[in-house]
């Protein structure tokens, strides 16, 4: 199996991640994954996909993460990893959709507009 490449957004990151046969190992930008990412709860975010189809052990998986925070970047690469195992074998595909990790989160931030102090709060009225 040759090297797999795909992408992943969220909000303001994108996760370039390329998939290799190997023993389970997960590097994001030089780092181990629980040195990048010390929460549980973030590193499990990212390894759904690959429980999911029981393929933890399996592959090897480099990531480049770049933009928004930590909670983004962890969902942005978790459908990195989901669109990459459908490259690797297509009939995967109906149970990460099933599971929604092959599904963009589009939702982003709304912009802040101009005489109000944040997006939709405005500011206090005062009759005298």
């Amino acid at each position: 199996m040759e090297m797999i490449n795909a992408i992943g957004r969220r909000k303001s990151a994108i996760a370039r991640v390329y998939l290799t046969e190997g023993t389970g190992k997960i590097t994001i930008n030089k780092k181990e994954l629980s040195e990048y990412f010390p929460s549980a709860i973030l590193q499990y975010v990212v390894k759904q996909p690959l429980s999911l189809l029981e393929a933890t052990e399996k592959y090897d998986i480099k990531a480049n993460l770049d933009g928004g925070g930590f909670t983004g970047q962890s969902q942005a690469l978790r459908l990195a990893i989901a669109r990459a195992l459908v490259k690797v074998n297509a009939e995967d595909k109906k149970n990460l959709k099933d599971h929604g990790f092959l599904t963009r989160d589009s939702r982003v931030v709304e912009r802040k507009k101009p005489g109000q102090p944040k997006a939709r709060r405005r500011f206090q009225f005062s009759k005298r």
